[in-house]
C-alpha cells in the first residue's frame, strides 16, 4: 500500500530493541527507497516486532524518515504518546489517515495533528483514554476543511464540546462513530447541523434520546447508513423521523433497541425504498408485521439479519421473499418461531441467494434446506448450525443443486451423516471450508469422499466427531493439498499418528487444534507453531 505504515505491536509488551530495530530498519529502508518518492512499504516490521511495544523513539525514526508519509496505523501501541505523535505531526504533514485505537495519546498530541496535518481525512480515536475535549476541538479547527471520517469510543473526557466544534468546523464530515456515556442531545444535533454531508452514522451513545434521532432525520437528508446500538432512551418518533427525512438510507442496523415497535420500522419501510441492507437484534417489540412492510417496499434489499427476533413468525419472510427479488444474504440467529415456510419462501423468491446462516432456529428442518438446494444454484455460504431437524436429505439437494457453494458448516446437526456429507462432497467441488463439528454419526467413509472431491479445502472442523478415527483423516489430507488449518479436538478415534499425519502431509497447514496429550515429541518438534493446544489433562 503506497504511503503507508502499518505497525501493529502488542498492547502487553514493552521492549526497547523494538524501537532500537525500527530506527535501524527504517534507515535501512528509506537508503533504499531514496529514489522511489520517499514512500514506504514497512509490512516486514509487523512481523519482526509484534511482539514488541513502538515507543515515541521509533515514532520519531518514522517520521524523521518519510515525510510524505500518508497512512500511519498505530493499533494498541501503548507506549506511543504525545509526544511521539507531535514527531509524527510535525515531519508528516501530507498525513491523510490516522488510526491511534487503544494508544495513551493525549491533548498536545492530537493538536499537534490538527496544527500540522492540513490534509487529513480520516481519524481513528477509539480508546484513547488520555484525550480531552481540548484536543479534539484543536483537531476540528485545524483540520475541519478537510476530515471525513471521524471514530470516537470509550474515551471518557470526550462530550458534546468536542461535538459541537466538530459540527461548527467539520462541513466535509462523511462518517462519524461514537461509543460514549457523555455524549448527550446537543453534541448530536450539533453534528446533524453542522454536517450536511454525513452518509454513515454509528451511534452506541445511552443517553441520546429521540430528539436527537429527530434532528438526524430532518437535517442528514444524505445519509445512506445508520447503526443504532443499545439505545434505550428513544422509541418508534425516530425512526419516523428517518424514514420521512433520510430517504437515501440504504444500511440500518437496530441492536438492543428495546423500546422500537413495528410502527418504528413501517415508518423506514415506507420511506426508505432504497435500503438495501438490515440487521434487527435483540430488538423484542419488533414483530412479523414490521418485517412484513420491509418486504412489501424495500425490493432493493440484498442482506437480512434477524437475531434474537422472537416474535419475527414465518409470514414476515414469506413476503420478503415475494418482494426482495434481489436478497443474497439471510442470517436468521434464534428465531424461535421461523420455520420451514419461511425458509422455502425466501428460496422460491429469492434465486440469487448466495450466503444462508442459521443458527439455533429449531423449526427449520430438511424441508427448507431442500427448497434452497432446489432453487439456490449461486449459493455460496451455507450455514445452519444446531438445527435439530435438519438431515442428509437436506445436504443430498444441496449437493445436487448448489455446485458453487465453498462455505459450508452444519455444526451440530446431529441427524446428518455420511450420506448426506458425501453428497456434499460428491456435488461441491469448489468447497474450501467445512465444520462437521459435533456430528455424532459421521464416520471415516465422509471424509474419505470429501477428500476425493473437494481438493480445494482449505479449512476443515471435526471436533466432537466421536467415530472419525485417524483412517479417514489420512485419507481426507492425502488430497486436500491446499489444506490449511484443522480442528480435531475431542474426537477419540484421532491418535497421535493421526495428528503426525496431518503434519508431515499437509506443506501448507498452518493451524492444528487439538489435545496436547495427542502430539508426541518428535510432532511438536516438526510443527512448531503450528499446533495450538487444548489442554484437557488432569
Amino acid at each position: 500500500m503506497k504511503n503507508s505504515v502499518k505497525l501493529y505491536t502488542s498492547i502487553y509488551c514493552d521492549c526497547p530493541l523494538g524501537t532500537e530495530g525500527v530506527q535501524r530498519d527504517v534507515h535501512q529502508e528509506r537508503g533504499r527507497n531514496a529514489r522511489q518518492s520517499a514512500w514506504l512499504r514497512l509490512r516486514f516490521l509487523a512481523e519482526k516486532y509484534e511482539t514488541y511495544c513502538l515507543s515515541d523513539a521509533g515514532l520519531a525514526a518514522v517520521a524523521d524518515g518519510f515525510a510524505k508519509l500518508e497512512k500511519l496505523t498505530l493499533i494498541w501501541c501503548s507506549n506511543a504518546t504525545s509526544a511521539g505523535l507531535r514527531f509524527v505531526a510535525q515531519k508528516c504533514g501530507s498525513l491523510k489517515s490516522l488510526d491511534l485505537q487503544g494508544c495513551y495519546v493525549g491533548d498536545q498530541g492530537i493538536g499537534a495533528v490538527g496544527e500540522c496535518c492540513k490534509q487529513l481525512e480520516a481519524l481513528n480515536l477509539r480508546y484513547c483514554e488520555g484525550l480531552t475535549d481540548t484536543g479534539l476541538v484543536e483537531l476540528a479547527i485545524g483540520c475541519g476543511k478537510t476530515l471525513k471520517l471521524l471514530g470516537v469510543a470509550a474515551c471518557d473526557k470526550i462530550t458534546d464540546v468536542s461535538l459541537e466544534a466538530v459540527g461548527s468546523h467539520c462541513r466535509f464530515l462523511e462518517t462519524l462513530s461514537l461509543d460514549s456515556e457523555y455524549i448527550r442531545n446537543k453534541g448530536i444535533i450539533a453534528v446533524a447541523k453542522g454536517c450536511p454531508l454525513l452518509k454513515n452514522l454509528n451511534l452506541q451513545c445511552i443517553m441520546v434520546t429521540d430528539e436527537a434521532l429527530s434532528a438526524v432525520g430532518s437535517l442528514c437528508v444524505l445519509l445512506e447508513s445508520l447503526a443504532l446500538y443499545s439505545f434505550q432512551r428513544f422509541s418508534d418518533k425516530s425512526l419516523c423521523a428517518i424514514g420521512n427525512g433520510c430517504k437515501k438510507l440504504k444500511s440500518l442496523l437496530l441492536s438492543d433497541c428495546y423500546f422500537l415497535s413495528d410502527k418504528g420500522l413501517e415508518a423506514v419501510a415506507a420511506g426508505c425504498s432504497e435500503l438495501t441492507r438490515l440487521e434487527v437484534n435483540g430488538c423484542h417489540n419488533i414483530s412479523t408485521y414490521g418485517l412484513e412492510s420491509i418486504g412489501r417496499s424495500c425490493m432493493r434489499l440484498t442482506e437480512l439479519a434477524l437475531l434474537y427476533c422472537q416474535k419475527v413468525g414465518d409470514q414476515a419472510l414469506s413476503e420478503v421473499g415475494k418482494g426482495c427479488k434481489y436478497l443474497q444474504a439471510l442470517h436468521l440467529v434464534d428465531c424461535s418461531v421461523i420455520g420451514d415456510d419461511a425458509i422455502s419462501s425466501i428460496a422460491i423468491g429469492c434465486k440469487n441467494l448466495k450466503k444462508l446462516h442459521i443458527r439455533r432456529c429449531y423449526e427449520v428442518g430438511s424441508e427448507g434446506i431442500i427448497a434452497v438446494g432446489n432453487n439456490c444454484k449461486y449459493l455460496t455460504d451455507l450455514s445452519i448450525r444446531f438445527c435439530d431437524r435438519v438431515g442428509d436429505e437436506a445436504l443430498v439437494a444441496i449437493g445436487n443443486g448448489c455446485p458453487l457453494l465453498q462455505h459450508l458448516n452444519v455444526s451440530g446437526c446431529h441427524q446428518i451423516g455420511d450420506i448426506g456429507i458425501t453428497a456434499i462432497a460428491r456435488g461441491c467441488p469448489q468447497l474450501t471450508y467445512l465444520d462437521v463439528s459435533v456430528l455424532q454419526n459421521l464416520q471415516d467413509m465422509a471424509l474419505a469422499e470429501v477428500g476425493e472431491g473437494c481438493p480445494l479445502l482449505k479449512d476443515i472442523v471435526i471436533s466432537h466427531c466421536r467415530d472419525i478415527t485417524d483412517v479417514g483423516l489420512a485419507h481426507l489430507v492425502k488430497r486436500c493439498k491446499y489444506l490449511e488449518s484443522c480442528h480435531m479436538v475431542y474426537c477419540p478415534g484421532v491418535t497421535t499418528a493421526g495428528v503426525a499425519t496431518v503434519i508431515s502431509t499437509c506443506t501448507n497447514i498452518k493451524k492444528v487444534l487439538i489435545e496436547k496429550s495427542k502430539v508426541s515429541e518428535r510432532t511438536r518438534r516438526r510443527a512448531g507453531s503450528i499446533i495450538s493446544y487444548l489442554c484437557v489433562d488432569i
